[in-house]
């Protein structure tokens, strides 16, 4: 299991919900972290816990769908001199629920392409290239798993894009220390999923971070967080990494 104590990882949507449950997860592992939201503002509250636990973080107030915004971010986060080695990409929205789902607006997908798919790879691809010269990454970028729910259309569309490229990319790393793999955390009680939904945030762990932690150089699984709930880290990563389940390298 790789111990990330001392290292940095980068942390988007990390205000809120699944990122901030995340974020303070790696800190109580010692991982230093560089954490996004929308606001500085609103990564306050995250940034004192994750501090208190004793590693060195930043933040970024940096919004998604501006594409032009991620570059200056990512410029940002160079200038600070650290090496990022983990990467979770957490933030999404979900821009509407169209009852009428045959009036979907164009702009549900530009929107929702924009944060949920494009900007997660600008980062992806903007992190790899070090991590590929140090002979270590992890990469977990978060899906969904929401099916045959037409009424969101522009949300579905862009986490299927995301699984798509994330998977494609981690062809490329499967076999080497830089492993690339998605996380659905599930359908939880978060600004996005809704105060009806039947998780609570916390149920997501240690689903969505295993892929942070795991060591077989395994690239392109998804690491629904529903299986691996109850368990400590120790024993999701035993089970992601002898159970879990086929990944790409398996499809040759």
């Amino acid at each position: 299991m790789v111990d990330v104590k001392g290292r940095w990882a980068f942390i988007t949507g990390a205000s809120r919900g699944i990122g901030f449950g995340a974020a303070l997860f790696m800190a109580k592992k010692g991982c230093n972290l560089i954490l996004q939201g929308r606001t500085e503002e609103h990564l306050e509250k995250v940034m004192d816990l994750v501090k208190a636990e004793g590693v060195q973080a930043y933040a970024f107030g940096c919004e998604l769908s501006d594409l032009d915004a991620v570059d200056k971010m990512l410029a940002k986060i160079d200038a600070l001199g650290v090496n990022v080695d983990i990467v979770l990409n957490n933030a999404g929205v979900q821009i509407a629920y169209r009852n009428e789902f045959l009036k979907t607006h164009v702009s549900d997908y530009e929107q929702s392409f924009r944060i949920n798919t494009i900007a997660p790879m600008m980062i992806t691809y903007h992190f790899l290239p070090g991590m590929v010269e140090r002979d270590f990454g992890r990469i977990v970028n978060t899906t969904s798993g929401i099916r045959r729910d037409p009424q969101q259309a522009g949300y579905s569309a862009s986490k299927a894009a995301l699984d798509k490229v994330t998977m494609d990319l981690a062809s490329v790393y499967d076999g080497t220390n830089v492993m690339i793999n998605i996380t659905d955390p599930g359908w939880c009680r978060t600004d996005l999923g809704g105060p009806h939904a039947p998780n609570a945030p916390e149920s997501s762990l240690p689903g969505v971070v295993v892929g942070a932690f795991v060591d077989d150089k395994k690239s392109g699984r998804c690491f629904s967080a529903g299986h691996f709930y109850g368990m400590t880290l120790e024993e999701a990563v035993a089970h992601a990494e002898d159970n879990f389940p086929i990944y790409i390298g398996s499809l040759e």
